[in-house]
């Protein structure tokens, strides 16, 4: 079933209590096609303009893939007349990632099967990752192809694990599996297949539940950590700070946590479920 509104060729999208699940579903493969893109780029501006949206998924209905790779056939069919040149805006599969990367959403890309080439690229642009133990396999092929990633494998990657290990990614096209992905840091965690799905929805489940506007404060406070220099970062990380201090759910939400016993030790020795407690019933 797909929400009203969110109607697009190879997607489903269902909207549960904040958490919008993205499923792509191009079988064979989920080869990113002309179509796909298309659907993931609508959707992802759709998306970042729903304020009812608290954490979006990613996640494949087609078995053994995640996302396979950009269509080769329609990149045999990309312009080459004339010079190559620098474009002053960013191209269309760059702009679909930015939103992902950029929504005032927390988004989380599920990570069975085959990831390759522009999935990978997508699942990069997402703020998590997190990967099937037994089936991951993370492929950057363009190289061997004759071409090289182009909708940002090369410059989000080095962020992500660093250079010489997305050097050897992108370079050398090896398959990369989940425990080395987890270890490297393109995974936040690799679970298990059958515990995967679960522990994705619990935790956009728990996010969905924070305040929006703290969580939304933080994920930028986050992202200045990559665009900015540490002292222009601190900077900025303070006044998101004293921005929230304003919001009104703010002090609310901090008489909470001392009314259900935070700063004793029984609270705080458990404070990761504590809290989640405290939103799960609604007192936060």
């Amino acid at each position: 079933m797909t929400v009203a509104g969110y109607d697009y060729d190879l997607l489903d999208v269902q909207i549960s209590d904040g958490v919008a699940t993205v499923t792509i579903d191009n079988p064979p493969i989920n080869l990113m096609t002309s179509t796909l893109f298309r659907s993931l780029a609508k959707c992802s501006a759709q998306l970042a303009d729903d304020d009812d949206v608290r954490v979006v998924v990613l996640r494949s209905a087609v078995d053994g893939f995640f996302i396979a790779h950009f269509d080769v056939a329609a990149i045999l069919e990309f312009p080459t007349d004339g010079a190559a040149q620098e474009e002053p805006d960013l191209g269309g599969f760059d702009r679909m990632c930015e939103a992902f990367r950029t929504m005032d959403k927390v988004t989380i890309a599920e990570l069975r099967g085959r990831v390759g080439g522009g999935g990978g690229e997508v699942s990069a642009a997402c703020d998590m990752r997190f990967g099937d133990r037994e089936t991951f396999a993370w492929n950057q092929m363009e190289v061997p192809l004759g071409i090289l990633p182009g909708g940002g494998g090369t410059q989000r990657l080095p962020r992500l694990i660093g250079a010489g290990r997305a050097m050897e990614v992108v370079v050398g096209a090896v398959d990369v599996d989940a425990d080395t992905a987890e270890r490297w840091g393109f995974l936040n965690r690799a679970y298990p297949g059958a515990e995967l799905s679960t522990a994705v929805d619990a935790l956009a489940r728990r996010i969905a539940s924070f305040p929006m506007s703290a969580v939304r404060h933080a994920k930028r406070a986050v992202l200045a950590a990559e665009e900015l220099p540490l002292v222009d970062g601190l900077r900025r990380e303070t006044f998101l700070f004293q921005s929230i201090l304003r919001d009104p759910e703010a002090a609310p939400t901090m008489r909470a946590f001392l009314d259900a016993g935070g700063q004793t030790p029984e609270f705080e020795s458990r404070v990761g479920d504590a809290m989640g407690e405290l939103h799960a019933r609604g007192d936060g």
